[in-house]
């Protein structure tokens, strides 16, 4: 490992429900919870993580435009709320270069392990904080970071307005959240669970308001999913 990385775990000492891929999601789906729904374990949790790493993932997500649009530079410090495989993780880590810094957060233990694992192979040197999280809490510290992003995730979560009014301690001044989900209609196509559990994008700018933040900006240029940015009232 690159003798400039920083590889940090912080483990709750609470048992956590092995939840994260419970939906069997073809996309990374952090920080899980599901709302009134039993928690289940997919059998092969690396052969999961591998799908969500698969090149056709990129014509729909976009991520080169997604970085972009999210303005990422050099220097930021970024919270990948549900890193799930890394997908994103990886390309945080070189948008911000080793002068910023990346929380990757997940409920898994292994998801976390292979996200490291992916990072070590970049061969460049990184900053990195691996989160093991409570489902009700992604543990991000005070004031430490200038984003954080939700791809996939906000449909997993309880009591989500509860969940991001306590989030907004881990945003420094200026900082931002970013949602990314499904479509809960037909633009979202098959998705390969059922889309009930999906939160409309309306919803979505309720709850957040309603947790203490102003939609910034929204971007249309994802064709199966709300891209939403959010400021702190």
């Amino acid at each position: 490992m690159n003798p400039t990385t920083i590889v940090k775990y912080r483990f709750p000492t609470i048992t956590l429900l092995a939840s994260a891929l419970c939906l069997g999601l073809l996309w990374p789906a952090p920080v899980r919870a599901r709302q009134g729904h039993q928690h289940e374990r997919i059998p092969n949790v690396m052969e999961y993580l591998d799908r969500l790493d698969r090149p056709e993932r990129d014509r729909d997500q976009k991520p080169s435009e997604v970085i972009e649009a999210l303005g990422v530079k050099p220097g930021m410090s970024v919270a990948d709320l549900g890193a799930g495989s890394g997908y994103f993780t990886r390309r945080f880590v070189e948008a911000v270069t080793d002068t910023g810094k990346v929380y990757a957060i997940d409920v898994e233990p292994e998801a976390l392990k292979y996200v490291e694992e992916s990072l070590v192979h970049m061969h460049r040197p990184y900053q990195a904080e691996f989160i093991l999280a409570r489902p009700d809490n992604p543990k991000i510290p005070f004031e430490s970071v200038d984003l954080i992003f939700v791809c996939n995730t906000y449909h997993h979560l309880e009591d989500r307005p509860v969940y991001f009014r306590n989030s907004k301690s881990a945003l420094r001044p200026g900082g931002r959240i970013a949602i990314v989900d499904f479509y809960h209609d037909d633009r979202s196509g098959e998705l390969g669970f059922p889309k009930r559990h999906l939160v409309p994008r309306d919803r979505v700018v309720q709850e957040m308001t309603e947790a203490g933040y102003t939609l910034l900006r929204e971007h249309g240029f994802l064709p199966k999913q709300y891209f939403l940015e959010f400021i702190p009232q």
